[in-house]
């Protein structure tokens, strides 16, 4: 059976927290034809062990295995790509994301907006480092101002996406920080929905603060590039007396 949703997890090393998210997935989504694809980015822990485990007692589960780390984006991309569900949801996998937001990420898709291209998490009240929260605070800020995307918490890995939607945005590494800005870039809609926060429960992340800044100056000009670059007009087929909107359509 064509599952209907297709839940996405990108991980690396998440050994002792990836269990517990994937059966709390699968119970959030009982009633809803899904699967649940983890990418596993090259993890040297216990990670792939875990899955193999978990694959007998969950039929829904699909492991996808890079050769090499590629990284975040990367791991999302390879899941999409092998999605059979129309609609995507991502989640990270270390267990920050409670499951528990799905049906609330979900929900906006159910009430029929045909222009609604992606619902974007917001994190309400997170439970990292404050060195941490002070950082993603300035860097959102400096990202809105640019960007003008009218989102406070891109990096949120909780997220839901059409899967046509998300074939159709340019590709680089990254793009999952600048997924409301790319989505609107193409004419659809974008809304959020605030979600929890849950505290790390092993290991750690694979990013410091100064990292993330050093790389975030490039991206945040290439996609400040590709907006301006980008002119957008709203294009019908004639076809007798319909006419289709093809959005995106440049």
């Amino acid at each position: 059976m064509t599952p209907d949703i297709s839940v996405i997890l990108p991980a690396r090393d998440e050994a002792g927290n990836i269990a517990a998210l994937i059966h709390g997935i699968a119970t959030v989504l009982r009633d809803t034809a899904h699967e649940i694809i983890v990418v596993d980015d090259a993890s040297t822990d216990g990670t792939r062990q875990e899955l193999a485990d978990l694959r007998a007692a969950l039929p829904q589960l699909r492991v996808i295995c890079h050769d090499r780390s590629c990284g975040q984006s990367a791991a999302i991309r390879s899941g999409v790509l092998a999605a059979r569900g129309a609609l995507i949801a991502t989640l990270d996998a270390d267990g920050q994301n409670p499951p528990e937001n799905l049906p609330a990420l979900l929900a906006p898709f159910r009430q029929g907006n045909p222009a609604l291209g992606l619902v974007q998490g917001q994190r309400v009240g997170r439970r990292d480092r404050w060195t941490r929260r002070v950082a993603s605070g300035v860097a959102n800020a400096i990202r809105s101002a640019l960007l003008r995307d009218g989102v406070r918490d891109s990096g949120c890995g909780l997220k839901a996406f059409p899967r046509a939607v998300y074939l159709a945005l340019p590709f680089f590494d990254h793009i999952h920080r600048f997924m409301p800005a790319m989505v609107a870039r193409e004419g659809w809609a974008v809304v959020t929905v605030p979600v929890t926060h849950a505290p790390r429960a092993f290991g750690r992340s694979k990013y410091g603060n100064l990292q993330r800044a050093l790389v975030g100056i490039a991206d945040l000009m290439g996609a400040a590039w590709l907006i301006r670059r980008r002119r957008l007009p709203r294009a019908t087929e004639m076809a007798g007396a319909a006419q289709h909107d093809m959005r995106g359509a440049a």
